[in-house]
C-alpha cells in the first residue's frame, strides 16, 4: 500500500515535470514568435508602411526593435512585484495572453509610428519568460533546479535560433501581415496550455499579509545581497556580448570571406551557430551543475566564454570564425542557466519573482545597450576591439563573481 505521504510525493513530482514541459514548449514559442519578424522588419516598412529612404528605414527600424527592450526593462520590476503578491501563474498569463493581442495589432498597423508604440507596449506587458523560469524555480526540486534551468534556457535559446527563419520561410508564402497573425495565435496557445496544464503552489492569502514594498525599496533590499548584484552583472554583460557585435557580423564575414557570394548564408550561420550550441550544452551543463554546484559552472562558464570572445578578433578565416563561435555558445550554455539557479538560492523568501525580473530587466538592458555601445565604439576600435572589450569586461565579472560567492562568510554557509 502507498501511504498518502507517499501519494503527494509522486503527484509533486509529476506536477514539477509536466510545468517543465509545458512552460519550456510556451517559452520557444514566445521567443519564436517575438524573433520571428526580424527577418523582414525593415521590408515590412518599406513595402507595407510606405517608406522609401533607406536610412529612415534603418533609423526606424533600429527604434522599433530597441523600444521593446527598452520597455521591458522599465516595466520587468513591477510585474515581478505583483507576481510576489499576487502569484507567477497569473502574471505569465497575464503577459501571454496580452502579447498575443497587442502582436495581432502589430499587423494592422498604418505607419512606422504604430508599430513602435506597439512595440513599446508589447515590451510594457511582457514578463512571460521571468514568470516561467521564476515558477518553474518554486516547483522543481532543489536537487534537479540545474537541469531545469538548463532546460528552460534551451527552450528560449530554440526558439531564438528558429524564429527567424520560420518567420522568413512565411513571409515568403503567406506576406508580412499575416506573421503577426500567426504569431498572436502561437502566442495564445502558449498561454492557453499554460491555463490548463500548469500548476502553481501559491498561498495568496500569506502573500497578502505580507508588508509591500515598492519597487525600488525591493531593488534596495536585493541589493543587499552581493551575490545577486554579480549575478545581475553576469547576466548584463552577457547580453551585451552577445548583441553587442552581432549587427557588425555579417560586415566582419564579409571581410573574412573576401567577396559577396553566399555571403547572406554564411553570416546567418556565423550568427545561429553560437545559439545551437548554446541550445544543446545548456541542459547537460545544468544536469552538471546539480551534481558539482552551480557556482562551479558559472565559473568554469565565465572563463570559457571570456577565452572564446577574445580569439574571434585574431581569426583570419570564416571556418576559424565559426569553430571558435560554437564553442563560445558552448560556453554560454552554462551561464544563464546557472545565474537562475543561484538568484533563486541566494534570493530571500517571498522575493523570487522580484529577482527574476529585476534580471530580466537587466537582460533587456543588455539587448539594448550592447548594440548602442558596440556601434559608438566600432568606428575607433573595430569589431575586433569589442570582442576583445567583451572578453576583458567578462573576466573582471569572474574575479567579482568569485569573491561574492566564495566569501569566507558564504564558504562557511554553503559549508
Amino acid at each position: 500500500m502507498i501511504s498518502q505521504h507517499g501519494k503527494e510525493v509522486a503527484v509533486t513530482l509529476q506536477r514539477w515535470k509536466l510545468n517543465l514541459i509545458v512552460l519550456w514548449f510556451g517559452q520557444f514559442l514566445v521567443m519564436a514568435g517575438m524573433t520571428m519578424i526580424m527577418p523582414f522588419l525593415s521590408l515590412y516598412l518599406q513595402e507595407d508602411l510606405g517608406l522609401t529612404d533607406l536610412h529612415e528605414i534603418g533609423v526606424w527600424s533600429g527604434i522599433i526593435f530597441a523600444g521593446n527592450f527598452f520597455t521591458s526593462f522599465i516595466f520587468q520590476p513591477l510585474w515581478g512585484k505583483l507576481a510576489d503578491k499576487y502569484g507567477r501563474k497569473i502574471m505569465l498569463l497575464r503577459s501571454g495572453f496580452g502579447m498575443s493581442f497587442v502582436m495581432v495589432l502589430m499587423g494592422f498597423a498604418q505607419t512606422p509610428l504604430h508599430l513602435l508604440i506597439l512595440r513599446m507596449l508589447n515590451g510594457t506587458i511582457s514578463g512571460f519568460n521571468p514568470a516561467a523560469i521564476s515558477l518553474v524555480s518554486a516547483t522543481t526540486p532543489k536537487e534537479k533546479m540545474g537541469f531545469a534551468m538548463g532546460i528552460m534556457q534551451s527552450g528560449a535559446v530554440s526558439g531564438t535560433i528558429l524564429g527567424p527563419f520560420i518567420g522568413g520561410a512565411l513571409a515568403d508564402a503567406v506576406g508580412y501581415r499575416p506573421i503577426f497573425y500567426i504569431t498572436g495565435a502561437l502566442l495564445s496557445l502558449a498561454s492557453l496550455l499554460a491555463l490548463l496544464t500548469v500548476k502553481e503552489s501559491f498561498d495568496r492569502e500569506k502573500a497578502a499579509h505580507k508588508p509591500q514594498i515598492s519597487v525600488m525599496a525591493g531593488f534596495a533590499q536585493l541589493s543587499k545581497v552581493k551575490p545577486l548584484m554579480a549575478l545581475l552583472a553576469v547576466t548584463f554583460l552577457i547580453q551585451f556580448a552577445m548583441q553587442g557585435p552581432a549587427p557588425l557580423i555579417p560586415i566582419y564575414v564579409q571581410q573574412l570571406h573576401g567577396s559577396k557570394e553566399n555571403l547572406a548564408l554564411l553570416a546567418g550561420f556565423v550568427s545561429s551557430i553560437t545559439g545551437m550550441s548554446n541550445m544543446v550544452a545548456s541542459p547537460l551543463l545544468g544536469r552538471w551543475s546539480d551534481k558539482i554546484g552551480a557556482h562551479r559552472i558559472l565559473t568554469f562558464s565565465l572563463i570559457g566564454a571570456a577565452v572564446t570572445i577574445i580569439p574571434q578578433a585574431f581569426v583570419g578565416a570564416v571556418w576559424q570564425l565559426l569553430i571558435v563561435r560554437f564553442l563560445l555558445g558552448v560556453f554560454m550554455g552554462g551561464l544563464l542557466p546557472t545565474v537562475n539557479s543561484l538568484i533563486r538560492k541566494y534570493t530571500p523568501d517571498g522575493m523570487e519573482s522580484r529577482a527574476y525580473s529585476f534580471n530580466s530587466s537587466t537582460l533587456s538592458l543588455g539587448n539594448m545597450v550592447g548594440p548602442i555601445v558596440a556601434g559608438a565604439l566600432s568606428g575607433w576600435i573595430g569589431i575586433q576591439g569589442i570582442f576583445i572589450m567583451s572578453g576583458v569586461f567578462l573576466l573582471l565579472n569572474v574575479i567579482w563573481v568569485r569573491m561574492t560567492l566564495y566569501g569566507k562568510h558564504r564558504m562557511a554557509k554553503e559549508g
